[in-house]
């Protein structure tokens, strides 16, 4: 359209990857007894584990590049999610083979916290970051580093 200028707004915008990754483990206190362990994290204490479909979803927020039209490539992010969350985590006991559980409890509050630490360190520092983790469809854990 000859002679039309369309204005866009600056301002901050969040786009978010959703992936997801499959893992087991188990919610222990070693400094607690059998029972004690067993009354707060009931069937979660499992001595032979438990497993969960987790959904990740990393919103990333700031100003969109005039150059490109993202405030992040999407490939890029899908990428970095793949790279740091879902080759370590997917199809893996978090308790035995991922060293960041060896000595944290894998609760879903402490996985989101990880995630993010890893995906933070590869972001551009004018982005921010939110990781929300669905444990399951009603328990969901998000962590913006705040």
């Amino acid at each position: 359209m000859a002679g039309v200028v369309i204005y866009i707004k600056k301002g901050v915008m969040k786009v978010c990857r959703r992936e997801t990754f499959n893992a087991a483990h188990r919610l222990y206190n070693p400094t607690w007894s059998e029972e004690k362990n067993d009354e707060v994290f009931g069937l979660c204490n499992n001595p032979n584990y438990h497993g969960h479909n987790y959904v990740l979803e990393a919103w990333v927020e700031g100003e969109i590049d005039p150059d490109t039209g993202y405030v992040i490539d999407m490939k890029t992010l899908k990428q970095y999610i793949r790279e740091e969350v879902i080759e370590p985590f997917d199809h893996r006991n978090l308790n035995l083979d991922v060293p960041e559980f060896a000595q944290l409890n894998p609760t879903a509050e402490h996985i989101a916290i990880v995630i993010w630490n890893k995906l933070r360190k590869r972001l551009s520092s004018r982005l921010e970051l939110t990781v929300r983790l669905y444990e399951t469809e009603r328990n969901i854990v998000e962590y913006n580093g705040k």
